[in-house]
């Protein structure tokens, strides 16, 4: 719990006036030794001190996110967008925010997250980061992309995952966001919308699908008259397998079956 300091103290204030100087609002152990004129373990403890109280945010092991004016009650509270800016330049990660968050973002749920879920090609853990909780999810190089990119109102570069990457994510990704049924649901009603998306959708499950969702979103178009021209392409992705998987896959696996998809019709 950050303990609220009203007053700053000596160290303290030289911290800020370095980082004002320097324009620099990421500090490593180390940098402040020789312009400070402090030792290696009054540095540590000053760093440790002004983390504990709030002033600063402590990114990861031996960095610190650090704030280029004082702020008010000396609690720095960065915002969730600097501080994944912040952490992915410093260990050189490739990211976009998904899951609960861009499902919200898009209008597909109204349920306001309290963590941030964030693909990125570094970090498999949760934590929390200046009062933000964080869910990071490791994926390889090569299931990081279709990303919607905007500029936050404080000036802030963020990444997100397209609408249609996450139509993807909640039909791949249905265990971590308990998503099916109601992603087929949100499918149909961007097609409704929008037409022109389905051919942008079939390339991007393609792409970033495994078998499991290829299988599931062709039972899903070919059920709502999609184009035969758009499904063939879903269907030359698709292994031959005498498997079958169930649509919805949170109930019990009996049906009518779908050949074709190879999918157990269990449910709408």
């Amino acid at each position: 719990m950050k303990r609220k300091k009203e007053q700053l103290g000596r160290l303290e204030t030289k911290v800020l006036s370095y980082v004002q100087l320097t324009h620099k609002n990421v500090i490593r152990s180390g940098e402040l030794v020789k312009p400070l004129n402090l030792e290696p373990v009054q540095e540590r403890k000053l760093l440790s001190r002004m983390a504990q109280s709030g002033i600063i945010v402590r990114l990861t092991r031996g960095a610190y996110l650090i704030p280029l004016r004082i702020p008010a009650g000396c609690v720095y509270n960065p915002g969730e967008y600097l501080i994944l800016q912040e952490l992915m330049k410093l260990i050189n990660g490739k990211y976009q925010i998904s899951g609960f968050n861009a499902f919200n973002f898009y209008g597909f749920s109204e349920q306001i997250p309290s963590r941030v879920y964030v693909y990125n090609n570094k970090l498999s853990c949760e934590r929390n980061i200046g009062g933000t909780e964080f869910i990071f999810m490791k994926v390889d190089d090569n299931r990081l992309g279709a990303t919607y990119e905007f500029v936050s109102p404080d000036g802030i570069k963020v990444i997100m995952s397209s609408k249609v990457r996450t139509l993807l994510d909640a039909v791949y990704d249905w265990s971590r966001y308990n998503t099916i049924p109601k992603a087929y649901k949100w499918i149909t009603n961007c097609i409704d919308e929008d037409e022109s998306l389905v051919k942008e959708f079939i390339n991007i499950v393609i792409k970033f699908g495994n078998q499991g969702t290829l299988r599931r979103v062709g039972y899903l178009l070919s059920s709502y008259n999609v184009e035969e021209n758009f499904l063939e392409k879903l269907k030359k992705s698709i292994r031959k397998s005498k498997s079958l998987i169930p649509w919805i896959p949170t109930k019990p696996a009996k049906g009518t079956i779908s050949k074709e998809w190879g999918i157990i019709v269990n449910g709408k």
